[in-house]
């Protein structure tokens, strides 16, 4: 006997999390399945930028999460090679939109954030979504357990590898061939680094660390992928020292690294989809979509992974409640012309966000796909613009890429 629900959303993750929410904020109940025992945190830390801050706000932990992140206000670049700062530029302005914010983010409080505000009951963990199939107006996900689940929602926030992504059509993500080693140390007392996003750039490197309150610091190094390392945390940190040591990086940025202690440590290949996937790709299909990582897995240089993940979930619950909170037809009477009729407003709905979300998407993975070819590329024509373009190209396309409105949550 198969258990029904209206909105089923796979993966507990910050699209997961936030597409559920919305709704809640809409009156309208999900069921989140995790396939882990509890909240998953990869990368320990993100950057929130500001059209993600309209996202938090919208669902109401914005806030909360301010009173324990640090604003930053400045982004300075220095070559590794030369040891010449290149670029320093104020994130402390305004856009198109309004007034500019940016913050290093802990990754476990904001899921924590998210979570706390869902009615008890939303997430069920230990939940591995095996298969999915069509019955009739509904679909049956399959889980690992045995137990089958129908609903008339289906929706895909289980991140790079997801399995609704590939029922839709997808393929794997493409690597880069590149990876991100990422750490984040919290010191015992204030570490005493003002609260700006400092990078480096070097041969084939791209080094950066940022505060994210007074004793936190999250640290990356975008590199080449080496599999050796990719689990061994010591491995990993003996090279990034020396990485930093042998170019022109001050000692107290070296210490931050030497300080992270080993389970602190991680390394992911980086991945992306073919831009033109989602130009042809079906973001939806017989009212299955996909949101976040499912939907837009890209490279690291601009920071809006995340960002875009809590765009995607505030236009999706838009969406979705616009579809599902429509009356139905007074002439509507048998069952199957109601089921037919529901069935066709989600549908409207959820191709009302694929449209919405596909242009945005296409446009962040191929930025940052180009910025992080320049930033590690070793030929003359990369090095040069590395050395002497980039840094405060990147300073303005940051602040541009984040300068982005995607509406309000509330229905018009």
């Amino acid at each position: 006997m198969e258990e029904v629900q209206g909105i089923v959303i796979v993966g507990a993750g910050i699209a997961g999390l936030t597409t559920s929410l919305g709704l809640h904020k809409l009156g309208i109940r999900s069921l989140v399945l995790e396939s882990s025992g509890s909240l998953r945190i990869t990368g320990f830390a993100l950057a929130i930028w500001t059209n993600a801050w309209k996202a938090l706000d919208a669902v109401g932990i914005g806030d909360s999460l301010r009173q324990q992140h640090k604003q930053i206000y400045w982004n300075l670049s220095t070559s590794t090679i030369s040891g010449v700062q290149t670029a320093a530029m104020s994130f402390d302005a305004k856009g198109k939109h309004g007034d500019h914010e940016f913050r290093c983010v802990n990754r476990m409080l904001l899921l924590e954030a998210l979570s706390k505000e869902l009615p008890s009951g939303t997430i069920r963990f230990s939940s591995k979504v095996v298969s999915i199939e069509i019955s009739g107006f509904y679909k049956l996900v399959h889980l690992a357990d045995g137990s089958i689940l129908k609903t008339k929602v289906l929706i895909g926030c289980d991140g790079v590898n997801s399995v609704v992504a590939k029922w839709l059509g997808f393929k794997a993500p493409t690597f880069t061939g590149r990876a991100s080693i990422r750490g984040c140390v919290n010191f015992k007392s204030n570490h005493g680094f003002e609260p700006k996003f400092f990078q480096f750039f070097g041969k084939g490197f791209r080094f950066g660390f940022l505060p994210y309150n007074d004793t936190g610091v999250y640290w990356f190094l975008a590199t080449s992928e080496d599999k050796e390392r990719e689990d061994d945390p010591i491995k990993m940190k003996q090279f990034v020292l020396s990485k930093l040591g042998n170019v022109y990086v001050p000692n107290e940025v070296k210490a931050i690294v030497e300080n992270t202690e080993l389970d602190s440590i991680i390394s992911s290949p980086l991945r992306y989809r073919h831009p033109w996937e989602l130009l042809w790709g079906n973001i939806n299909k017989d009212n299955v979509c996909v949101a976040g990582d499912a939907l837009h897995p890209m490279t690291p240089e601009l920071g809006q992974g995340g960002c875009a993940a809590l765009e995607d979930g505030v236009v999706l619950a838009r969406c979705l409640a616009g579809a599902s909170l429509k009356e139905q037809s007074k002439e509507t009477k048998w069952k199957g012309d109601r089921e037919r009729e529901e069935y066709k407003r989600i549908d409207l709905g959820l191709k009302k966000y694929a449209k919405e979300r596909r242009w945005r998407s296409i446009e962040l993975i191929s930025t940052a796909y180009f910025i992080g070819f320049i930033s590690q590329g070793n030929g003359q024509v990369t090095t040069f613009l590395r050395d002497n373009i980039l840094p405060a190209f990147l300073a303005g396309l940051l602040l541009k890429k984040a300068d982005f409105d995607y509406g309000k949550l509330r229905i018009s």
